[in-house]
């Protein structure tokens, strides 16, 4: 079977290897096993079910909930040569008879349904009279109050498993904490599925949070340099939606709007051109992108803070679906926190608004945070992380350090002492001696603990009880009103044999208002081959009026755009193009390729160094230019009003693209063998585990510029 799947894999959908843990999900549901399957979104799912569905006898059937999502699913798998269909009101009675009789005749791999029209009595009495492969439902947190995309439709999903014993089910979540997957399984009615969690991790998503002083300007400066690339920005009011995009179609942006409130066709309008590229950026309340699958998506920007990290995670997620480097840039202010708050507290439901009153805590705690952002976002989920990301704002412009060992053992010992069972406010109120009456009467006041935090502010000690719960000592279980209890890695810290380091807050007026640009698909020189191979997609989608994505992923054309490869057995071999698709589109990018090989040697010598240079943004540009002129980091910063943090990512980025570019110029000659040092003993790890032991006057910039060179020489 291994070698089926293996095969299938390669040749219907691309793909060279699976992803851990695909293989054995894959295998199990074969073998006619549930399984509940919680992987980040972009991160294979999808593959779960379909290749079983080929791989068992019968028609599987996937719940998906909006209706786009199952068009762009289907369109793909028929792109790929497989028999799929969807079957929802969207369809003509014309269309709708054709899938019956697809559905009769045996013809379908896969049907996708909405659970609505799933659970009609009518159609199950029709499945009945079918041999089924499998029962696949996406977006399973749905199912669950706890979720935080709650729809009451699929909670009657539960009676699949009573109508149909026998048929395997996999259910799938990108966005689910351990409270939430309990619920999952147990209303699905899977309580003997084999549970995979295949991590939250996002590697390629920058996450970066801002303080929002003036939220336009800002969200200019970020989209500027980025007009060519596809992004959706959220903001919580259908009022800020349109203001927003209106502002933005003034300033010259390919911007609109996307709520509840608009027409359907406007919607529908809105969705297909952003999905067709034809459109760049919308404008949205959460009612959008859940029915996208659009995996080219650069960057999410949330305009206002989002409820919850699990809609914080499910948002930002739907950027960079292929794995290309992308953003998530958060706007935050103390405002949005009071206007999600009166949001919430508008229900008259008290233990939704408990739950939910909890998760907005939890997400101010993420936007505060002086941690790494990777590890805060991934410890809420459970899933801890050993060492920071380098790829947020916190790793990239690390806050100022210091020795934390004694007050988080003052913490952790308040939170031991109290019972493990009361939130941090509670904690730290017995630990600054407070008299209140609920302390008194629960006679935490004769605790040893009680009043050895005195000389710090509550405001102090929450930023210190973020930063434990963030680096994964504390645990917050939000089913216990946030209760707080000690994780195993607590005990080494409480018996003195591990030191914390937490981060001093940030000055926020110092926080740059221009985030570093990175170069996501197509980067450096093979950026203009990039271009012809995204227009020959275009043209093609187009033709066939289907989204570019539908023909192959930003990630495949810049697989073809680097490797350039010259006939059938080559472009096999890309990521992505499997037989089908060599076979519908091969000739015509390949033909692409060569066009723009013989030219390249045409122009030859000259093109190297001019196509490098237009490859480069406006913003490296200006950086290279003045890196030309000898001058040093701090001149270029001044000159280029930006800081030193910003100019080292340009000189990264510029060496990257292949450019001649000396990082070590900028560091004094006798800090370079310290931290080098440092690199042979570490390898190239993050930069406040390389600064950690060195002398103050080495700056975490010096410390990223050797790194930068001496990790690229090793790659040469």
């Amino acid at each position: 079977m291994t070698t089926t799947i293996h095969h299938t894999l390669k040749t219907i959908f691309g793909f060279h290897a699976f992803r851990h843990p695909q293989q054995e999900v894959i295998e199990r549901v074969v073998a006619g096993e549930d399984v509940f399957l919680v992987m980040p979104t972009g991160g294979g799912k999808s593959l779960c079910y379909q290749i079983p569905a080929l791989h068992r006898d019968g028609i599987a059937v996937v719940v998906s909930p909006l209706i786009a999502l199952m068009k762009d699913q289907v369109d793909a798998l028929l792109a790929n040569g497989v028999a799929a269909a969807c079957f929802n009101s969207s369809l003509s009675p014309e269309e709708a008879r054709r899938v019956s009789r697809q559905m009769d005749s045996g013809e379908l791999d896969l049907l996708y349904v909405a659970p609505e029209r799933l659970l009609q009595p009518e159609f199950l009495e029709r499945l009945a009279t079918l041999k089924l492969a499998l029962f696949a439902i996406d977006e399973a947190h749905c199912i669950s109050q706890w979720g935080h995309d709650f729809r009451p439709e699929y909670t009657q999903l539960g009676r699949l498993r009573t109508l149909f014993p026998a048929v395997p089910m996999v259910a799938m979540t990108a966005t689910a904490d351990p409270e939430t997957r309990k619920d999952i399984i147990r209303q699905l009615g899977i309580e003997q599925a084999r549970i995979y969690v295949a991590g939250f991790d996002r590697p390629n998503i920058t996450y970066t949070v801002m303080p929002k002083h003036k939220p336009l300007a800002q969200l200019g400066a970020f989209l500027n340099g980025r007009r060519d690339e596809a992004g959706i920005v959220y903001a919580l009011s259908r009022k800020r939606v349109e203001q927003v995009a209106e502002r933005l179609r003034a300033a010259g942006f390919s911007a609109a709007a996307y709520h509840a409130g608009l027409s359907d066709e406007e919607r529908r309008r809105v969705q297909d051109a952003f999905r067709r590229d034809d459109l760049r950026i919308v404008v949205a309340t959460v009612a959008f992108g859940m029915g996208i699958d659009k995996p080219n998506v650069r960057f999410v920007v949330h305009y206002d803070m989002p409820k919850s990290v699990e809609s914080y995670y499910q948002e930002t997620g739907r950027a960079g679906r292929d794995g290309l480097p992308s953003e998530a840039l958060m706007l935050f202010g103390l405002g949005d926190v009071m206007t999600a708050r009166s949001l919430i507290e508008n229900s008259d439901n008290a233990e939704r608004v408990r739950i939910e009153l909890q998760k907005l805590n939890a997400m101010v705690a993420y936007a505060e945070a002086l941690t790494c952002r990777r590890r805060a976002l991934l410890a809420y989920f459970g899933d801890q992380r050993e060492l920071d990301c380098d790829n947020c704002d916190i790793c990239n412009d690390p806050p100022q350090r210091f020795d934390a060992s004694e007050l988080a053992r003052k913490a952790l010992s308040c939170v031991y002492r109290v019972g493990e069972r009361f939130g941090a406010r509670h904690v730290i109120d017995v630990l600054r001696g407070a008299k209140g009456q609920r302390i008194l009467e629960l006679r935490h006041n004769e605790l040893s603990t009680y009043g050895i935090g005195a000389d710090l502010s509550s405001v102090e000690w929450d930023n210190i009880f973020r930063q434990l719960i963030h680096l994964g000592y504390l645990v917050q279980d939000f089913s216990r009103f946030g209760a707080l209890g000690l994780s195993p890695a607590a005990r080494p810290v409480l018996k003195g044999e591990t030191q914390v380091t937490l981060g001093l807050p940030r000055d926020v007026a110092k926080v740059e208002e221009k985030t570093r640009r990175r170069s996501g698909a197509g980067e450096g020189a093979h950026r203009a081959l990039f271009e012809v191979l995204r227009n020959v997609r275009k043209q093609i989608a187009d033709a066939a009026s289907v989204p570019p994505f539908v023909v192959f992923s930003d990630a495949t054309l810049v697989e073809m755009a680097k490797s350039k490869p010259r006939d059938a057995r080559e472009l096999l071999s890309i990521t992505g193009v499997g037989e089908h698709k060599l076979a519908k589109y091969g000739a015509q990018f390949l033909a692409a390729i060569d066009e723009y090989r013989r030219t390249a040697e045409e122009m030859q010598p000259q093109l190297n160094t001019n196509d490098l240079h237009l490859a480069l943004s406006d913003t490296q540009r200006d950086t290279y230019r003045l890196y030309q002129e000898g001058i040093s980091l701090d001149e270029i910063a001044a000159r280029r009003g930006l800081k030193d943090v910003t100019i080292v990512s340009h000189l990264e980025e510029l060496l990257a693209s292949g450019l001649d570019i000396d990082l070590r110029r900028f560091v004094d000659k006798d800090k370079i063998p310290l931290i080098e040092e440092r690199l042979e003993k570490l390898g190239a790890v993050n930069l406040t585990a390389l600064k950690e032991g060195l002398p103050d006057s080495i700056s975490y910039s010096d410390v990223r510029l050797v790194r930068g060179a001496w990790g690229r020489e090793r790659q040469s």
